[in-house]
């Protein structure tokens, strides 16, 4: 490969690493503490999150109309714990449309199931009610709206090709590293600083192609300008399911008897359907979603069944992206290797930082020379 390849990779991956580095850094944090996600909101909030079950579970058609009646401009409803114990808050997303692209407009609510009890609800916008939910939007549009949102994913692309300027400038060391053969020197915050990036860059190489890359391609929606257009129209009054949410449930439970159920989405606007979503038993922790079941909620019908199996190669392999990208295709050993990895990028920008400014240091101490 040629030197003026080479300069030019470089130029790029300084330039590239100046323009996203304190945004790659706060996706780094934020997506660290998102990989225990569920946990830290129910130890943070276990007074809210944990019910001691008395009597019967009230019926989930109850509830949704409950929240329908409440919040009457609703672009969807997700039931987000179906499989959660008896013990635990049910918990729904809820989407809305504002009409406004500066804010991206979800929201949250948990219910005691037992009493109908509203325990938290609020925007994700907002500290209140879940600094971790908060977290999450700010991971996904660094709550900037839909334009932020559409930041988050250029700044997926710009890492990419980041990594790919990283590969061809260290391409020689790549081996040396892997085989530990590589040696930090820790003279000075040069040569450390040097070390590290050069390291840490080639052990994350993998890793941040796939974290990067599931990260654009989930939020690819946002170069849709269709997408956009939608966002500038606020939601009309909802049109609550003719048909009884719990049968329809019951229904898609008998349709698909083998899924296990990970997400239930609600309709509240007209020619939305009802859809029960989730993985298959036996199915490998790898595959998220893919398998579903839709009923019509004005005729209580089903409409759809999707499995993973019979879709195609590439319909497979996205529905890996979202596992690979939060780390939940493991246990607590993976989920614990994916915080400290996703600390890395991070990293990479403050060490790729001090690169930077000593060469620009360099650079005018040899003008300064030259003039005396």
């Amino acid at each position: 490969m040629s030197k003026s390849i080479t300069k030019l990779a470089f130029s790029l991956h300084s330039w590239l690493g100046l323009i996203s580095g304190i945004f790659l850094l706060l996706l780094g944090l934020s997506g660290s503490a998102l990989v225990f996600l569920k946990e830290i909101d129910h130890a943070i909030n276990s007074d809210l999150l944990q019910v001691k079950p008395t009597g019967k579970v009230l019926s989930l058609d109850t509830l949704y109309r409950k929240i329908g009646t409440d919040r009457p401009n609703l672009t969807g409803i997700a039931w987000l714990n179906p499989e959660g114990t008896p013990e635990e808050a049910y918990e729904f997303r809820l989407y809305q449309n504002d009409g406004k692209i500066s804010t991206y407009d979800l929201g949250m609510i948990s219910i005691n199931p037992y009493s109908g009890k509203t325990l938290r609800e609020g925007n994700l916008k907002d500290l209140n009610p879940s600094v971790m939910h908060w977290i999450l939007q700010f991971h996904w549009s660094f709550q900037l709206g839909i334009p932020g949102l559409l930041l988050a994913t250029i700044f997926g692309i710009t890492m990419l090709l980041s990594t790919l300027t990283g590969l061809i400038i260290y391409r020689k060391h790549v081996w040396k590293v892997l085989t530990f053969k590589e040696k930090i020197k820790w003279n000075n915050w040069r040569t450390t600083s040097s070390g590290l990036h050069r390291v840490v860059g080639v052990w994350a190489l993998v890793f941040n192609v796939v974290i990067f890359f599931t990260g654009f391609w989930m939020n690819k929606f946002s170069l849709d300008t269709a997408y956009w257009k939608r966002q500038t129209v606020s939601t009309p009054i909802n049109t609550l399911s003719f048909q009884n949410i719990d049968q329809m449930l019951s229904n898609a439970k008998k349709g698909m008897p083998d899924l296990m159920l990970k997400k239930v989405y609600l309709p509240t606007q007209p020619g939305k359907n009802f859809q029960a979503s989730g993985t298959l038993k036996g199915q490998s922790a790898f595959f998220y979603n893919g398998n579903s079941i839709s009923i019509d909620p004005n005729t209580g019908k089903i409409t759809s069944i999707e499995r993973l199996a019979e879709k195609g190669v590439w319909e497979k392999a996205e529905a890996t992206f979202f596992p690979l990208h939060v780390g939940s295709f493991g246990g607590i050993p993976i989920k614990i290797l994916y915080v400290i990895i996703g600390l890395l990028p991070g990293l990479l920008s403050i060490t790729g930082a001090l690169l930077w400014w000593r060469k620009v240091k360099k650079h005018h101490m040899d003008i300064w020379k030259r003039t005396q």
